[in-house]
């Protein structure tokens, strides 16, 4: 199988995820059959890419990767005069973000004023840093932190409307914006970035493959690719932006850097295999923290699919095969981890009832997956999974009285309690798997890529997962999608700026 068919096997296509959106979240299991308008809509998707045939052979700026980052950019860097050209490797846009699940991180915005809820700045930047250990570039980390706000805005006024909060593990507030009807916010988030991209007639090309990053008299000069696997090009730009993710489904980078972690699933797209990083080293720039890879708490282990940490911070519980709660389901991704890894099996349940499925629209993917047990009983629910019925009957008893005291005095958890486990029960079986790597090329504020000395490469920019730093130890969840929009319209804007020098 080539690793285009593997990532969409993975994946939901975008026209997909629109009928999903227009249907107010249904439930995916219902399988409608496909219609005309269902057939054109997936044809359109289909040739809404350009055409192979209109790549030119010089442009202002080329970005690689039509991921959220780059598409961030690109649009920047038209708004801003230039003329960008999108270079995927792919046979589809989205990357990693089209499986972003939770939201994305913002303070002090103006949905959290509108909503009632006091955050800062100050406030994001200290427990972002905390969550990452106090090893966070803290110079990357000030400016995400006050940016952060100015690009939910930017994403509103582009039609793409994140206006529903919910909390994730390490954040003190409801800080996480997603979609008006709580649904997974990545393919809305790509959908919306790509009818951007299209309005601005900015040329997105897939299936090409750029190999290699040109250089000439000391600054960047153009790229290197190979179209659809067999032809090579040389194309000629005035600056380059890399936007080509992570190495989480490259086994080989994954087992130099960490090899503990080198049989462990990974919930990544097909694409994250660090060629951006392996392009940037070969010109000689720096890179931070690779060796940092980050393990997501709720993977479905036997097809890898990621389960939004949304889920718990709606409500949902942690239980080991005891039926007995293990940790603080709303501290750091690494803790949860840890302490999941320490259960029999490796692995857990996520159990939540019908008010936890109602807030997040994406747990009706995860039964059109099959991920999910439900019963109308808690009995029932333990008979199915192999929980302990007593203790687990026990558990859910004192979670829902925790939640409604608004305390827990078990493991202090003092987020994601808005509601209690009842209605029809629902379990999901969780294991760790790789879900992010923290580490990437060096990179300043205004997005360019630097030297071991510190000298940025002139005309290369970088944003998003290939970069490293920003999140130390350990990435809090919503921030990623923060990431790529906060630093995807710096590198737009600095490129173009660059360009027009």
């Amino acid at each position: 199988m080539k690793k285009w068919q593997k990532f969409l096997t993975g994946s939901l296509t975008i026209a997909a995820m629109v009928t999903l959106v227009a249907c107010g979240g249904k439930k995916a299991a219902e399988k409608p059959k496909p219609s005309k308008s269902d057939a054109t809509a997936a044809a359109s998707d289909k040739n809404s890419y350009t055409p192979i045939s209109e790549l030119k052979n010089s442009y202002d700026v080329i970005i690689i990767g039509a991921g959220g980052a780059g598409m961030t950019a690109a649009i920047e860097a038209k708004d801003a005069g230039m003329n960008p050209v999108i270079l995927e490797k792919m046979p589809v846009a989205g990357g990693n973000t089209s499986k972003s699940s939770a939201g994305m991180n913002a303070s002090e915005t103006s949905v959290e004023k509108a909503q009632g809820i006091e955050d800062s700045n100050q406030k994001f930047f200290d427990e972002t840093l905390k969550g990452g250990g106090g090893t966070n570039d803290q110079a990357l980390l000030r400016y995400f932190v006050d940016h952060s706000a100015s690009a939910i805005d930017w994403l509103s006024q582009n039609g793409i409307v994140l206006d529903n909060l919910t909390t994730t593990g390490g954040m003190s507030v409801s800080r996480t914006h997603r979609p008006h009807d709580g649904s997974a916010v990545g393919q809305y988030l790509v959908a919306g970035l790509e009818k951007n991209i299209r309005s601005r007639n900015i040329p997105l090309f897939v299936n090409v493959d750029v190999t290699k990053l040109l250089e000439k008299e000391g600054k960047i000069s153009g790229v290197e690719a190979t179209i659809k696997e067999t032809d090579k090009k040389k194309i000629s730009a005035k600056a380059v932006i890399v936007t080509t993710g992570g190495f989480g489904v490259n086994k080989e980078m994954v087992a130099k850097y960490r090899p503990d972690l080198k049989d462990y699933v990974s919930t990544n797209a097909a694409g994250s295999t660090g060629d951006g990083i392996k392009m940037i080293e070969k010109l000689g720039g720096d890179t931070v923290d690779l060796d940092q890879i980050q393990i997501h708490p709720t993977v479905f282990k036997k097809t890898g699919y990621l389960v939004t940490e949304a889920v718990r911070g709606e409500g949902a519980i942690l239980v080991n095969k005891e039926g007995k709660r293990f940790v603080n389901e709303m501290t750091t991704r690494d803790k949860v981890s840890e302490a999941e890894l320490q259960q029999a099996g490796q692995s857990a349940y996520l159990i939540f009832g019908d008010k936890t499925k109602a807030a997040v629209k994406a747990i009706d993917q995860y039964i059109s997956k099959d991920m999910v047990v439900s019963a109308s009983s808690l009995e029932e629910l333990a008979k199915k999974t192999g929980i302990d019925q007593a203790e687990l009957a026990k558990t859910v008893t004192t979670w829902n009285e925790a939640v409604a005291a608004k305390s827990d005095p078990a493991f202090e958890r003092n987020t994601g309690m808005a509601n209690d486990i009842s209605g029809t029960y629902y379990a999901i079986t969780v294991s760790p798997g790789i879900h992010h790597t923290m580490g990437g090329v060096k990179i300043n504020t205004e997005t360019q890529v630097l030297k071991k000395d510190g000298q940025a490469i002139a005309g290369l920019y970088a944003a998003g997962e290939v970069t490293g730093g920003l999140h130390g130890k350990n990435r809090i969840g919503g921030n990623a999608v923060a990431d790529i929009i906060i630093f995807g319209r710096q590198a737009g804007t600095q490129a173009a700026a660059y360009a027009k020098k």
